[in-house]
């Protein structure tokens, strides 16, 4: 695609996924923008183009009326759900996501089952009950561990996911849940998890990568889901060789059309009684595997801009290297954000040679950089690539190692366990 200026490209985000993004798209000659959506990590989009807090634009229509961008890339779908978004969607600026029905595909977890259902696709047994009461007739009924969810998708739901791996824990979470929005009780079907990204365009289903993400806080997958992945796999994965989009994503292909579905879907699967199983749908490329995605593709400002005009695309592998790992540093007390900690010194050792995104840090005046003492929280994302799964887990693990900071922890295990996803093989 060829460009009479430069584009321009607005992320609505914080944190190392705007910076991931913003860089790559930056260094693929858009001129980027950041309309930063929460109150921290607003220290890594500052580092790549301007910054717009909400504090001084509450409504980004005014800001976008004066200053008109290409497109929008958000980091969530709460986009949709502000009190500027009729006014938003009325300026007709193209954004990378799906809109009307197809966005409930993420945001209403019982619509997914149903959809899944209607097209024939295996989707995790789940009910939806409004209240206590409600829940523990279900489990009456249907004695089973459940996964503990929200009912509708939102970084301010009252739940984020608990899994329970025993009847008896499930029984226990259903005691002290927030049943404000309802709760949404999904069949706990094992640990054999993997998910697949996709594009969607110009009515027809592009496959990116297969992904795998470490959710759970301590090496082993000890501890408790994290509110985003520790870590993480991806491989280049066109083919879909672990058949994953054929089973899960392929079947609803009339029902995108129909939508006139366009941008980036993806599904998280788990093996269960020799098949794939639906978990969830997002509309998102991924926070922690998104901007890998990026980094590894070809001409990755190109296939977005075409992605928001719903027109034909061709997705390729930049180079030689099919695989990417993610890697978070974890700052003091995480994911236990109701501590407090202070803050602490975050000091580079070395020199870093892969790519470092930062999340909840901050800078001073005299340029040393300290976690931002906004709870305990995570401090940065390492992104490495490699021919191998080893080199690319290789490289990153060399890299997080040069960051150091005062009660902070990375994953170990990455790529030990839950990959790869060729689960049938037993």
């Amino acid at each position: 695609m060829t460009f009479e200026r430069k584009p321009r490209v607005m992320v609505f985000g914080v944190g190392a996924f705007a910076q991931g993004v913003l860089r790559i798209l930056k260094e693929a000659g858009a001129e980027v923008s950041t309309y930063l959506t929460r109150g921290y990590g607003h220290y890594g989009p500052m580092q790549e183009g301007k910054t717009y807090h909400p504090e001084y634009y509450p409504n980004p229509c005014d800001l976008l009326r004066g200053e008109p961008v290409d497109f929008i890339v958000p980091m969530s779908i709460d986009w949709a759900q502000q009190d500027w978004t009729d006014e938003f969607l009325g300026l007709g600026i193209p954004i990378f996501s799906p809109r009307g029905e197809a966005y409930q595909i993420e945001r209403e977890r019982d619509f997914s089952q149903r959809l899944c259902i209607q097209h024939g696709i295996p989707f995790a047994q789940s009910f939806v009950a409004r209240n206590k009461l409600e829940a523990e007739e279900i489990l009456a009924g249907h004695p089973a561990p459940y996964v503990i969810k929200n009912t509708l998708c939102s970084p301010t739901s009252p739940i984020h996911t608990i899994v329970s791996e025993t009847l008896e824990q499930t029984r226990f979470w259903l005691d002290t849940v927030d049943y404000r929005e309802g709760v949404f009780l999904q069949r706990y079907l094992g640990r054999k998890e993997a998910g697949h990204i996709v594009l969607v365009s110009n009515g027809q289903v592009h496959s990116l990568v297969t992904n795998q993400e470490y959710k759970r806080a301590f090496d082993g997958n000890q501890g408790i889901v994290a509110g985003a992945p520790l870590g993480g796999l991806v491989e280049w994965d066109p083919e879909d060789r672990y058949g994953i989009a054929r089973a899960l994503v392929h079947p609803l292909l009339p029902w995108l059309r129909e939508t006139q579905y366009h941008g980036p879907l993806q599904v998280t699967g788990m093996w269960h009684e020799g098949r794939w199983h639906v978990l969830e749908f997002n509309i998102r490329l991924g926070i922690t595997c998104g901007p890998l995605i990026l980094r590894m593709m070809e001409d990755p400002l190109d296939v977005l801009s075409a992605v928001v005009n719903n027109a034909t695309i061709s997705p390729r592998l930049k180079g030689p290297d099919r695989f990417g790992a993610s890697l978070t540093l974890a700052g003091y007390g995480y994911p236990y954000t109701q501590l407090d900690p202070p803050r602490l010194p975050v000091q580079l050792e070395s020199p870093i040679d892969c790519d470092v995104w930062w999340n909840e840090v901050d800078q001073d005046l005299k340029g040393r950089l300290a976690t931002s003492g906004q709870g305990a929280n995570r401090i940065a994302d390492l992104n490495a690539t490699g021919k191998t799964v080893e080199e690319a887990l290789g490289h990153v693990y060399r890299n997080i190692e040069k960051i150091a900071c005062p009660g902070s922890y990375y994953r170990t295990d990455v790529g030990d366990t839950l990959w790869p996803p060729d689960f049938s093989r037993g």
